[in-house]
């Protein structure tokens, strides 16, 4: 009987159905894995399939496990290059990454259910749940990415032209319809969404851009600038400092708080932060934020037991502010 032309491939075949069909707790015997082979119209005697085991594992770091249950022997492949947990991890950082759109979410989850055997994807099924979830509508974000890489990787500018969202849904172009053109030094995730961090060339300032509202981006032939201001730009102290990636003028604010919201100020501004004793409940925080409404906002939303008291000018604008909102309420 002629071989088939599948025949040659016979490692590859056997290394997919190891890796697919067995992991610690499924098991093949040889016999299984033999008839499993025959689907692909390849033939394999014991001997040869041991000798594949051991390349498989010498040559590809991919172990497998001889096991006897009873009168049978059993095969699977243990230690993989990514564990079960592993993968589940990515997937709820797919899941939840609000940059990604529903579709491409769907394709990636698909393909990291690659890393671990048909029995482990269908346990990573039942934790899929990505209809309804707030997913970006820009499909270009990729490409998007990738330029500014390569931006970034040749040292040149970009340009592309940004634009928000209408009651209607419809993007309004900023910039009267024209491009930005800045010099990329980072990307960035923050509050679940990419940024790039940019000099800027008409502001001459390090802005930050949500890379899923940028339409058309290009590298131009123009070296990249800023490279000063960006070195002395602190990337975690600026995330920690900015809410919601909205702009506004960095302040160092004096902040008094109930010593059970010490947590809260630990959490979004890191362990770094000294918070000096006032009594035995307060305590005072001085620290670094740019000031907007997001700002203020979080404030308010802690509630009685945290209070800015400095500068003089971050109070009044913050009363201000609590003014317009009454006003809007009324």
């Amino acid at each position: 009987m002629p071989k088939s032309s599948n025949q040659k491939f016979k490692f590859t075949y056997l290394m997919k159905i190891m890796l697919e069909k067995t992991d610690d707790e499924h098991a093949l015997t040889l016999s299984q894995i033999i008839a499993e082979l025959e689907k692909y119209s390849v033939t394999a005697e014991r001997k040869s399939i041991y000798s594949d085991f051991h390349e498989m594992t010498d040559r590809f770091g991919i172990e497998v496990i001889k096991e006897q249950i009873g009168r049978e022997t059993y095969y699977h492949v243990g230690a993989r290059e990514f564990e079960l947990a592993e993968v589940k991890l990515l997937i709820d950082a797919i899941q939840c990454a609000k940059f990604i759109t529903e579709r491409k979410s769907r394709e990636l989850i698909k393909k990291v259910k690659g890393f671990v055997s048909e029995h482990q994807a269908s346990q990573l099924q039942r934790q899929v749940f990505v209809n309804g979830r707030i997913k970006t509508m820009n499909e270009s974000i990729y490409y998007s990415v990738d330029e500014i890489y390569n931006a970034i990787e040749h040292n040149k500018k970009i340009r592309f032209k940004y634009f928000s969202w209408q009651p209607d849904k419809s993007q309004y172009i900023l910039n009267n319809g024209n491009f930005f053109t800045v010099s990329p030094w980072a990307l960035t995730w923050c509050d679940e969404y990419y940024y790039m961090v940019a000099f800027d060339d008409y502001s001459r300032q390090c802005k930050h851009y949500r890379v899923d509202k940028m339409l058309k981006p290009q590298v131009i032939d123009e070296m990249r600038e800023g490279a000063e201001q960006f070195r002395n730009l602190d990337m975690a102290a600026y995330s920690k400092a900015t809410f919601g990636m909205y702009g506004g003028e960095k302040k160092r604010v004096k902040i008094h708080l109930h010593n059970k919201m010490a947590g809260v100020f630990i959490d979004r501004f890191g362990k770094d932060i000294t918070l000096r004793p006032i009594d035995e409940k307060h305590c005072e925080l001085n620290v670094e934020v740019f000031i907007s409404p997001q700002f203020y906002g979080w404030i308010f939303g802690l509630g009685k037991d945290v209070k800015i008291v400095g500068p003089d000018e971050v109070v009044t604008q913050m009363k201000e502010h609590l003014r317009t909102l009454t006003e809007i309420m009324e």
